[in-house]
């Protein structure tokens, strides 16, 4: 179990969360996502809409059906996410 999952409950959001912030200078598709988290494709997809919404994730169409996804760097709440993983996985480990 690592840091977050010890504070925040072990989540489908989490897990996603969790994938992008370790993964966070590579755009992915939600079958990476799935296939790196041991997640079902529909959990993903239902999780990483929030993500989206909120900005915290970007999500940019690449042909007609694919779409990929990275985190907003440009995002303040991303950096903050980001920060915080680091300094209590820093802590915690």
């Amino acid at each position: 179990m690592d840091s977050m999952e010890k504070i925040f409950g072990k989540t489908a959001q989490m897990t996603v969360l969790k994938n992008l912030i370790e993964n966070q200078n590579e755009p992915t598709y939600l079958s990476g996502i799935a296939e790196e988290t041991g997640l079902s494709h529909s959990s993903v997809s239902r999780v990483i809409t929030p993500l989206v919404l909120s900005g915290i994730v970007q999500e940019k169409p690449l042909g007609k059906q694919i779409r990929t996804f990275q985190l907003n760097m440009d995002n303040e709440a991303t950096t903050l996410i980001i920060d915080f993983y680091s300094k209590i996985n820093q802590i915690l480990n």
